[in-house]
């Protein structure tokens, strides 16, 4: 009775954690249908007295909707692939290869997971300055190349599984990298889908970084862009969900797809050497 009672109260909680978690998203997509007139009315209200596309519909022409997506996509795409690329191989240097120095490497990548962006972005700036990359997506991307995070991640995923794999490929002719690319990272799907989905979602929703390496209206990513529409025009909240909305489905997808690795992530933490 009493482990019916808990199991009860932690549903309970689960549910009141995910309507507040689901609310502001909730209210973001009644807003997009509402009227102008409706959305800045008080008291406010959740759902619309009449549903209306107007604001779907002005999305497109009222601001660069489509080369802000454009952009993001390139950046958030081109960035996820190539840090999943270099994390993996760094990941897999780091927990299966044995090489001089490899633990005061690994000390190192610890260290740049502790330092806050803000304080690397100056350096940045000028270093992608003197080489001509300011509002470029090569100045957007390659300092993304690879993240300290990724190669924590992947090392400790990689780490996980047996050595014995190693030991009979190597035997069998492998060479090092068909055995990284054939045997490891086909095992590490779980891993590699669950950091994709992190790589993807930040720098898709990072405002910071492309707002001060892009200067022009058809380099800006859609978070710069909507923020910076707002500063220059009077403020449309029907038109900025609407793209806010448009703009989060992408992630939405992404993770409806890449859901069932998280769950296969579970299942491999068991197994061990």
């Amino acid at each position: 009775m009493k482990s019916h009672v808990t199991r009860n109260f932690q549903y309970l909680m689960l549910i009141a954690a995910a309507v507040v978690i689901a609310f502001p998203f909730v209210w973001m997509v009644f807003t997009s249908f509402k009227p102008e007139n409706e959305i800045v009315h008080f008291p406010p209200t959740l759902v619309p007295s009449q549903m209306i596309l107007d604001s779907y519909l002005h999305v497109w022409s009222r601001i660069p909707f489509l080369a802000f997506f454009k952009n993001s996509v390139i950046f958030s795409f081109s960035v996820t692939l190539i840090s999943l690329l270099f994390d993996s191989m760094a990941g897999y240097a780091f927990a299966r290869l044995s090489f001089r120095g490899r633990n005061k490497l690994f000390l190192l990548v610890l260290v740049a997971l502790m330092i806050p962006v803000q304080v690397t972005i100056i350096p940045l700036f000028i270093m992608l300055s003197h080489l001509g990359w300011l509002n470029t997506f090569w100045g957007l991307i390659i300092p993304r190349a690879t993240n300290a995070f990724g190669i924590f991640m992947l090392r400790q995923f990689f780490i996980g599984l047996p050595k014995e794999l190693d030991e009979a490929a190597r035997i069998d002719g492998c060479s090092e990298f068909r055995l990284y690319w054939q045997i490891i990272l086909p095992l590490a799907k779980p891993a590699i889908a669950s950091l994709a989905l992190f790589h993807l979602m930040y720098n898709w929703n990072d405002l910071l970084w492309p707002l001060i390496i892009t200067s022009t209206e058809n380099m800006r990513t859609l978070p710069a862009g909507l923020a910076l529409f707002m500063g220059q025009h009077v403020v449309e909240y029907g038109v900025l969900t609407a793209g806010a909305v448009i703009a989060t489905s992408p992630l939405v997808i992404a993770f409806l797809f890449a859901q069932k690795y998280f769950i296969q992530g579970v299942a491999f933490t068991g197994l061990k050497e």
